[in-house]
């Protein structure tokens, strides 16, 4: 329910219980509700704990009257702001009413009160609550929106930079390579040179088709090649290309899979996409000689699988937005790891398009991660 949906309270203060009983039948209607107080101090009590659209108070009451109650209320800066109309059956001479406007009052009543007079005015004062209430909301809404601008802008530039250094690191090492190839006359060692420039080259393209990637899904222009194909030879291929990077880091990498053929009905490129990314996250945010444990099993008419690891886990501010875009933990040292932070939102929404989930459990930093998809089995 939101703030322009609550309930609108009005304040009605009077000494005779059979009065309260008579306005608030009189002004009791869907969304509206009478706060009933039979002296001031009552009154002064709901008025702790109720944001009050209208209050209607009588003039003459034993201890506190309609008029000091006014005056109480005006010199508190929670409730000032409460337009006050006042209900007497007595005569309102001149003095009296500038008593009550002087009190704050915006407004006399006479008893006995016709009820369309009474609902009319109050009408006017429940209208201008919800106007109130809805401007505050819209402001509300108006500076989440800025601030969510700010926070963009600032990923935005947080992103330019790490893309520019993301692909001037591969360009520069392309580039020093071909300038020892121009010197280097040894064929063993231009091998090696020329070896080293195709990892590089092959990083960089890598870089540059999950930003095509990431764009193509958000204008729809992604499709999948759809086909029956066996989980277990996705999973082949996902480890043969995340393969150096586990072995780079020393990990040890286990794998459970059932032994009969899994099929799904799906891309089998980018679901090799998925798992591999998956598998490289887990090999980044994992110290050196770590375990990543790949595993699958079934849950109804689903296929899980899970790419689990001892690594330097997940903080509960991050977990929350693991999956938007440059999204990134810090490493042990507390510098970001190589990449753009695309990768994990590229994952979410393949698996997305084939129908699927991705979910997150990490106990904390230091805890590990576990990342499980599930995807619907193929008939």
């Amino acid at each position: 329910m939101t703030s322009t949906e609550q309930p609108i309270h009005l304040l009605l203060v009077d000494d005779l219980e059979e009065n309260l009983l008579a306005l608030e039948a009189l002004l009791k209607s869907e969304g509206v509700v009478c706060l009933k107080a039979r002296s001031g101090d009552e009154a002064l009590e709901l008025l702790l704990v109720h944001d009050v659209a209208l209050a209607l108070l009588d003039v003459q009451m034993p201890g506190m009257d309609g008029f000091q109650l006014a005056e109480f209320m005006r010199g508190n800066v929670n409730v000032r702001h409460i337009p006050i109309i006042f209900v007497t059956a007595g005569s309102a001479d001149l003095q009296r009413r500038f008593r009550g406007y002087e009190a704050g009052a915006v407004d006399f009543i006479q008893k006995p009160i016709e009820a369309d007079i009474l609902r009319s005015k109050a009408k006017v004062f429940i209208d201008l609550y919800r106007q109130r209430m809805e401007s505050l909301a819209q402001r509300d809404e108006l500076k989440a929106y800025a601030n969510a601008l700010r926070e963009a802008d600032r990923r935005k530039n947080d992103f330019i930079a790490m893309l520019g250094h993301e692909l001037r690191n591969p360009i520069m090492a392309i580039h020093a390579g071909l300038q020892l190839l121009q010197r280097q006359s040894d064929e063993e060692r231009k091998a090696v040179i020329h070896a080293r420039m195709e990892v590089q080259a092959h990083h960089l393209s890598r870089l540059i088709e999950d930003l095509l990637d990431v764009a193509r899904i958000d204008q729809g222009k992604i499709s999948l090649k759809r086909e029956r194909i066996s989980l277990q030879s996705v999973i082949d291929s996902a480890i043969d290309t995340s393969r150096p990077k586990i072995e780079a880091a020393s990990h040890e990498l286990t794998v459970s899979v059932p032994p009969e053929p899994v099929w799904l009905q799906g891309d089998f490129t980018r679901l090799s996409q998925v798992i591999s990314n998956l598998l490289a996250n887990a090999a980044k945010y994992t110290p050196c000689k770590g375990r990543i444990h790949l595993s699958v099993d079934s849950e109804e008419d689903q296929i899980r699988i899970n790419v689990a690891d001892n690594g330097i886990g997940v903080s509960p501010e991050l977990k929350g937005r693991i999956f938007e875009l440059f999204a990134q933990s810090k490493g042990p040292d507390d510098r970001s790891r190589d990449g753009l932070g695309i990768g994990l939102a590229l994952v979410k929404q393949l698996v997305e398009l084939h129908e699927g989930t991705i979910d997150l459990v990490s106990e904390g930093p230091g805890r590990g991660s576990c990342f499980t998809v599930r995807l619907p089995l193929s008939a």
